[in-house]
């Protein structure tokens, strides 16, 4: 069967798309190569995450660039492809398949000054026959991409990506160096003894978000929520060993400074509603740590492990006693310009030798 050059393309090679924003560029260019009259494209897909509600790829084909936008799922519906489309000239648009869910393909043609609101029959025949021939490369496509919005919703970013490319055997890992966020909230179960659960759980949502949202602001991952405990890390990826492990641990001092007010701030808030603060303790150290899969043999767990994350734990349990809501490690210390203020030398409960311990100088 003697198929158009874009046609054959989505039959033989455009479900092994990278990913969306290549599947539309190199679609438009074949449209372009084939006839086409065209100014832009935009893909939207609908994905599975609990803050993005659909994602949208508008390619533009003067410069073959491709750019993204995003429709948050607290905020009203919107029609981003079109919108952004209708302002290149006609648009032509088709959602591939039955669902409200299902991909929306559109094209925008050449505007030729005329007031043209339409692509001619023609070209708009055309589209359509791409449109159907598109429905099985993009069913591949969006199901690839629900499936990595899910595992980075529950895995993190790093770890789901470890996961997708075949890391699944039990006791599988490698070694990295990492600097290491541990924080949890104080008096945690005497404080959900008294309060209604769902009341609870918007609580542990909010600090979460300040905690989470900081560590993801300076390039950290967070592993782990552990009732109201958190485990994040910061791992090392330059190349120059000294450097890579300096910027990790300043990335992690960044990142607890910022939860640290960001608690300082809900604190405020929920003291104005009548509520009780939520003291939380947060520890930073720096070391090397196994990262993989461990757990039983249908069921398992992507996370850290090793001595760095045990002293790390420890570490976060001297906040209290200590009066401090943030420590940090000798480790650490040792990797940062940031002005740090000595607390001794302190011993961890089940680690044999006892850590330098330092604090925010405004803690």
């Amino acid at each position: 069967m003697d198929l158009p050059s874009p046609l054959a393309w989505l039959v033989d090679e455009a479900a092994a798309s990278p990913g969306p924003e290549r599947f539309l560029a190199a679609l438009g260019r074949r449209l372009l190569a084939n006839g086409l009259p065209l100014s832009g494209g935009a893909l939207t897909l609908s994905v599975p995450h609990p803050i993005i509600a659909r994602r949208t790829w508008l390619w533009r084909a003067e410069t073959g660039a491709v750019i993204e936008a995003l429709a948050f799922a607290a905020a009203p519906q919107n029609e981003a492809g079109r919108e952004w489309l209708a302002g290149l000239g006609p648009v032509w648009e088709e959602r591939i398949g039955p669902s409200p869910d299902d991909p929306m393909l559109g094209w925008a043609g050449i505007a030729d000054g005329a007031g043209a609101e339409a692509f001619a029959p023609d070209a708009a025949a055309r589209l359509r026959e791409v449109a159907r021939f598109a429905a099985a490369p993009l069913a591949a496509l969006a199901a690839r991409e629900a499936r990595t919005a899910l595992l980075e919703a529950y895995l993190g970013r790093r770890s789901a990506a470890r996961v997708q490319s075949g890391a699944l055997a039990r006791g599988s890992g490698e070694t990295i160096r990492a600097a290491l966020l541990c924080a949890d909230l104080r008096d945690f179960t005497a404080l959900s003894e008294v309060t209604e659960p769902h009341a609870m759980i918007a609580a542990l949502d909010a600090y979460f978000d300040r905690v989470a949202g900081a560590v993801h602001a300076f390039g950290g991952e967070v592993l782990k929520f552990i009732g109201d405990g958190v485990l994040a890390i910061f791992p090392v990826t330059t190349g120059a060993e000294a450097r890579g492990d300096r910027d990790a641990c300043e990335a992690a001092l960044r990142a607890v400074a910022a939860s640290r007010a960001g608690m300082i701030h809900l604190d405020r808030m929920r003291e104005a509603e009548g509520l009780a603060p939520l003291p939380f303790g947060a520890a930073l150290h720096f070391g090397e740590i196994l990262w993989g899969n461990i757990g039983a043999a249908d069921r398992l767990d992507f996370t850290a492990i090793g001595p760095a994350v045990n002293l790390v734990s420890r570490l976060e349990g001297l906040c209290k006693p200590l009066g401090r809501s943030v420590l940090i490690s000798g480790a650490v210390a040792a990797n940062t310009a940031t002005t740090l203020i000595p607390l001794g030398e302190q011993s961890l409960r089940g680690i044999a030798e006892p850590c330098a311990v330092f604090t925010l100088r405004e803690d």
